[in-house]
């Protein structure tokens, strides 16, 4: 089955000047620029801003522990240890460094449209009526702002809900609270995630800093075996499109809505949304992960070259999260050093094989634009480009995949 897109990059001007740009016109709703133009060139190229507005740990362990966070595991156990007042100052400053307008201009420099921004439930106060688990309050300020530069320089944004109400997974940083077990899988819970959309989604568009918003994902990564997820994942399509309904949101300006596709295993959204407009789906690529792929250089290559990242159904599919990251076993052999100058040619081509293989979709978004992992690149697109492993210019993937 094949969706039937809202709004997507491609059918907007978010590239900037390009050689076989043709005509573009001014649409008067909320001042979208639409233009036609190749589709080599119109793909999604992103970067997460990973543990901006969602802290996982692993990833920034120095700047968690400035913020007096360690060594709890979650935004709402710092919040629990450092106490209401104190969290809410840390967690605001953390808010205001980790990602400013510099690098905005940066991402845009390096030839990147979009940025996907995890979210937790709680930056929307009317979603945590109830709740019995603290986090840090004041983030809706900085993203507000985060959107207006996107805005400012037609960056493609994808919002997230990255931490459900009740956790959406058991033990796990990115949900914001370690629960166990995960608690999400409730109508009570279903009700709160809805009202998160609803709330940003009137956000949006209402909000002109929010004006390159163009796809919200209803739900990150959710454990699997749950099978009333299903309901969620259709009340949620309604609570979207109800909302833009009210604000007689035209067809062509409303949301993209996202889902995990059937392949992540929690379910197939496409089996409750059938023939529904402006339905996406999100693949995670993490060969890291992947046990029927050997951990070894030739077969990473192999692997992206010959991904198909529809074949699970659903379509159109956007790689949400991937990275250069190799299995656990052989990450800090002699193969995979990521200082090697050899090592460093084959992770280029590595990445562009990704690319290439992602990008006959509607294309992706790397995990993340920067982390506090050392030496460390293979998770951190801006680092991988400042030591020439990425070019500046991701156009330049079909020339180095050689697959």
């Amino acid at each position: 089955m094949v969706a039937v897109n809202a709004w997507l990059p491609y059918k907007r001007d978010l590239l900037g000047e390009r050689v076989n740009k043709t005509n573009s016109s001014l649409l008067t709703a909320q001042g979208h620029i639409t233009a036609g133009s190749s589709p080599t060139y119109d793909k999604i190229r992103g970067v997460n801003l990973g543990s901006l507005f969602v802290v996982e740990p692993w990833m920034i362990g120095q700047e968690w522990a400035s913020m007096g966070c360690a060594p709890s595991h979650t935004e709402s156990g710092c919040v629990t240890k450092l106490g209401r007042d104190r969290a809410d100052k840390v967690f605001q400053k953390h808010w205001d460094t980790w990602i400013t307008e510099d690098d905005i201009n940066t991402i845009q420099s390096y030839g990147l449209n979009t940025v996907r921004v995890p979210l937790g439930y709680w930056i929307i106060e009317e979603a945590m009526v109830g709740d019995n688990v603290q986090f840090p309050r004041g983030a809706l300020y900085f993203l507000d702002r985060l959107m207006g530069w996107c805005a400012n320089r037609k960056i493609y944004v994808i919002l997230d809900l990255h931490g459900a109400p009740g956790a959406q997974v058991k033990e796990q940083p990115s949900t914001g609270q370690w629960a166990l077990p995960a608690s999400f899988f409730d109508q009570q819970s279903y009700a709160r995630a809805n009202k998160f959309l609803e709330v940003l989604t009137r956000r949006i568009h209402t909000n002109l800093s929010y004006r390159t918003v163009g796809m919200l994902e209803v739900l990150n990564e959710p454990e699997t075996g749950h099978k009333d997820l299903l309901a969620y994942y259709r009340t949620a399509y309604a609570t979207i499109r109800n909302a833009e309904r009210e604000l007689q949101i035209k067809v062509g300006d409303q949301l993209d809505v996202q889902y995990m596709n059937a392949g992540w295993g929690a379910g197939n959204a496409g089996s409750v949304l059938k023939g529904e407009a402006g339905v996406v789906y999100d693949s995670h690529r993490y060969l890291k992960w992947d046990p029927s792929v050997k951990p070894n250089k030739d077969s990473y290559i192999r692997a992206s070259c010959t991904d198909n990242v529809a074949k699970d159904g659903g379509m159109p599919v956007v790689v949400g999260e991937w990275s250069l990251a190799v299995a656990d076993s052989v990450e800090k052999t002699a193969d995979f050093d990521v200082q090697t100058p050899a090592n460093k040619d084959w992770y280029r081509r590595w990445w562009a094989a990704q690319v290439v293989s992602y990008e006959r979709q509607i294309g992706w978004v790397f995990w993340s634009w920067k982390t506090e992992l050392g030496r460390d690149y293979r998770w951190n697109y801006r680092q991988a480009v400042e030591e020439g492993v990425i070019p500046r210019d991701p156009s330049q993937a079909r020339g180095l995949a050689k697959c």
